[in-house]
């Protein structure tokens, strides 16, 4: 199965109606899609690649190598409960932590994030349009969103059928853009029961999915989508996911033009039914709802 792919500039332009029905199909039927000519400077993606490359090699990589997991594989069992990674969490907004992430990251990450947050919040204004709501709608749901990225590398692995480099899960938030490896692949995402191999990065392409919380304010209409990371025998693979996540204290809920109407008697709606048999259903639930209000 091919995993969709949206082609960002092409919402500005004369193919703008298309690629909004694209983008709602990816939504709605996968939970995941690939995302191009999305603006995001590709200087700047490149170099923070390099960067966290960099200091994978110089500090991660042999810290991880120390640990005792990395010792007794493949000579003792490992817990289940453990997954096959390092990684560090740089929060962006509302209060950043750039102080406690390495030192020569902390310029490029916070231009990183600033660009991708900008890309977070186009998307999030599509999506919304594409649901019949109000383009800031999950802008302001998000109620002063937080951002943060969770830069990890997944480690070579000798002996990959024994540990998983990231447990099977779905995002508890909203909106993930992944900017991934280029060469080893890894991360694997559920559609139908069975799991789709998400090739590695193709250019600057971002591979997006969307967390719990827009499954929950569309009412089920766009998925959180489980999936997980293999870990590989030939290679560490590289992710760097931003979390386009509500704010602490966002209030979440469905968005109530997206919900059925509740509560009411059989008789009223055949009623009601009776002279608008032939208008579209949902135009019928939103006068329902509006009648009990």
């Amino acid at each position: 199965m091919e995993i969709p792919v949206i082609k960002m500039d092409q919402l500005y332009g004369d193919k703008r109606s298309e690629t909004l029905t694209l983008l709602h199909n990816a939504c709605a039927q996968w939970g995941f899609f690939w995302l191009e000519n999305h603006g995001v400077n590709k200087d700047l993606m490149n170099k923070m690649k390099g960067l966290v490359n960099k200091h994978y090699e110089q500090d991660m990589e042999k810290n991880f190598y120390s640990s005792e997991m990395a010792k007794i594989l493949g000579y003792e069992e490992v817990s289940s409960n453990v997954d096959w990674e390092c990684s560090f969490m740089y929060r962006h907004q509302p209060k950043s932590n750039s102080h406690d992430i390495p030192k020569l990251l902390r310029t490029t990450v916070f231009e990183y994030a600033e660009e991708v947050t900008k890309l977070a919040e186009h998307l999030a204004a599509a999506m919304s349009e594409n649901l019949g709501l109000d383009k800031d709608y999950i802008e302001k749901a998000f109620s002063k969103s937080s951002v943060g990225i969770k830069v990890a590398k997944y480690p070579r692995c000798s002996h990959p059928e024994l540990v998983m480099g990231l447990r099977e899960h779905t995002d508890a938030g909203g909106i993930i853009l992944l900017f991934q490896d280029e060469l080893v692949p890894g991360l694997e995402f559920l559609k139908d029961g069975k799991w789709i191999p998400v090739p590695p990065t193709e250019g600057n392409r971002i591979f997006v999915n969307l967390g719990d919380q827009i499954e929950v304010m569309t009412n089920g209409i766009y998925k959180s989508i489980c999936h997980q990371v293999l870990p590989n025998k030939n290679g560490s693979r590289l992710s760097i996911a931003t979390f386009y996540n509500p704010g602490a204290d966002a209030i979440i809920c469905p968005a109530p033009k997206l919900t059925y109407p509740s509560q009411y008697r059989f008789q009223d709606y055949l009623n009601f039914y009776s002279t608008t048999k032939f208008t579209d259903k949902e135009s019928r639930f939103q006068t329902t709802k509006a009648i009990l209000k």
